[in-house]
């Protein structure tokens, strides 16, 4: 029998720096939502490290400014949509006084109708902390003390069973009215893994529910908190997806000795194509501490394409995250609500001292809005499926380069024995599934049919579907990356260099810490999910990573 490996020396691999403290040991600070700055990284913190929540000082004051013009309008009976008329198709009747609180308690009733699994946590808590920043930063003329129960909802860790089937991006209605439905102590919440009637929960939390008055329902279900916060929350992981992708592609290079020329800031300045350069100083800082980068190290002049234009495809998803979060920004930091409450002058401040009257105190309009349609949003997230898609279709040819021994210079399969052996070429199959799964979840969303209530919602985005197909596809990326990690870490090993680079010696020593070399054949499938769990899902190895990529440019 041939020995398993060839006999050259063990590669050098230096330990990585900077040493990165375990992110689970850190206690995230509370986030302030004030309706203007919230950031995806606030988002992520809320709702996967259970972050706090506070409301800004000025918030519940710029709350009860608008509630005076709702209340206003309610005692001078102007026709308002929502308000005091019906809504959609009935937005030409009119509501007696008397019926506008039960109104809005029968408007959240009558829009739980979401079908499904209950959305995960996670998401739950991104769409709870976008609706309460959009309400925090006005418009929406609800009561002031509602918004602070939606804050206990969230420091006390009651998350309202939202299905996760109901929206067409007109709105997320349909799905938001099953937190509308806890805030009044029905429908059912999630307290301490365990599933409870909406009142239990909200017992047990020691909060109480919250009575509704006019406008007050239609608030709760408006605007497009779950597509801005589930967006948030794939925009983050997609970022740290790119992250992995980059490492394990630095991964590939080490065990395929690939030419690094064409990441050259020369080469790519004569072509100044979007991310495309951000994406190359990423590579070289990974590749930083080893020999591939010096002269005369590749094998090849000229690589495979997956290879040889890594950083143009890599480059285009760092692009496809920017236009992504242009367009999240505004969904996270603004009004979504139909119809919005402009205030005017404040009419608890006194009068005016030089006419010494209030005549110049305005009481404030309420206004028709667009300003729930996401056409942007849902444009961007089909725009980074795309990009996810290219990221991934490479990384399957990656692997499958490897496994070629007239491209590679390595045993056939990555085997160490011969063609009496599969090797890794089975396991080829399995990646090439993966894509073609994460190339069905890139169909747009954004160009699909629609049609509404009467004739007049004539037009809707799919933005809730957008993110929440892109979870999906991010988790098979992150199989697809732990398939080529594997195949990666065989093929360093038979390649033997001198020295890694940090981030490559990163990557293939937590590889090799869960599964050892391959020698004989044996099934691959379980040591792919643990690198995908446990490696590329770590929290210690993505913060490594982000830390040797951290200024490149």
């Amino acid at each position: 029998m041939t020995a398993p490996y060839p006999a050259d020396p063990e590669p050098v691999i230096p330990d990585p720096a900077p040493v990165i403290p375990d992110p689970a040991s850190v206690i995230p600070e509370p986030v302030i939502l004030d309706g203007r700055t919230l950031t995806v990284r606030d988002v992520a913190a809320v709702a996967l490290h259970g972050a706090r929540v506070v409301l800004a000082d000025e918030v519940l004051p710029r709350l009860a400014r608008e509630r005076a013009v709702v209340d206003d309008v309610v005692d001078r009976e102007v026709p308002t949509y929502g308000l005091t008329t019906g809504l959609g198709s009935r937005s030409s009747y009119a509501l007696p006084r008397e019926e506008l609180a039960r109104f809005s308690v029968r408007t959240v009733r009558g829009r739980a109708n979401a079908v499904g699994d209950p959305l995960p946590v996670p998401v739950v808590r991104a769409a709870l902390t976008a609706r309460v920043n959009g309400l925090a930063g006005g418009g929406s003329g609800i009561s002031p003390g509602i918004v602070p129960l939606l804050v206990d909802l969230l420091n006390c860790h009651v998350h309202p069973l939202v299905p996760e089937v109901g929206s067409i991006g007109a709105s997320d209605l349909n799905q938001m009215a099953h937190v509308g439905l806890v805030v009044i102590g029905e429908g059912r919440a999630e307290l301490s893994g365990e599933v409870l009637d909406g009142a239990e929960a909200l017992w047990r939390a020691g909060l109480a529910p919250a009575g509704l008055g006019p406008k007050d329902g239609h608030v709760l279900c408006s605007a497009s908190p779950l597509a801005a916060g589930h967006g948030g929350l794939v925009l983050h992981e997609a970022a740290t997806v790119l992250t992995l992708a980059q490492a394990v592609t630095a991964l590939t290079f080490e065990g395929f000795r690939a030419n690094t020329g064409p990441l050259d800031a020369r080469v790519l300045g004569l072509r100044p194509a979007p991310g495309q350069s951000r994406a190359a100083a990423e590579l070289l800082a990974l590749l930083a501490g080893g020999d591939l980068t010096g002269p005369r190290h590749a094998r090849r002049v000229q690589d495979p394409i997956s290879l040889r234009c890594a950083a143009q495809v890599h480059g285009a998803l760092h692009a496809a995250l920017d236009f992504a979060g242009a367009a999240l920004y505004p969904e996270l930091n603004g009004s979504g609500d139909n119809p919005v409450v402009l205030p005017g002058t404040d009419p608890y401040q006194p009068p005016n001292p030089d006419t010494g009257t209030d005549t110049d105190q305005i009481a404030g309009e309420i206004l028709s809005s667009g300003n729930f349609h996401t056409p942007a949003l849902a444009l961007a997230l089909d725009t980074l499926a795309l990009a996810l898609t290219q990221t991934a279709a490479l990384s399957a040819e990656r692997m499958r380069r490897l496994l070629d021994p007239r491209l590679s210079g390595l045993p056939a399969n990555l085997s160490p024995y011969g063609p009496e052996r599969s090797g890794f070429a089975p396991l080829a199959k399995t990646a090439q599934a993966l894509v073609a799964e994460i190339r069905l979840l890139s169909a747009p969303v954004s160009t699909d049919p629609r049609h509404g209530a009467a004739g007049v919602e004539d037009d809707s985005t799919n933005a809730a579907l957008g993110a929440r197909r892109l979870s999906t596809m991010l988790v098979r990326l992150r199989q697809l990356l732990a398939v080529e990690a594997v195949a990666a870490a065989q093929a360093v090993d038979l390649a033997a260099p001198a020295a890694l680079g940090h981030g490559p010696a990163l990557v293939h020593r937590a590889v090799r810490a869960l599964v050892p070399p391959l020698d004989d054949d044996r099934p691959s499938g379980a040591d792919v999910d643990r690198v995908s769990e446990d490696v590329l899902g770590s929290d210690e190895v993505r913060s490594a990573l982000r830390a040797l990529t951290e200024g490149a440019s």
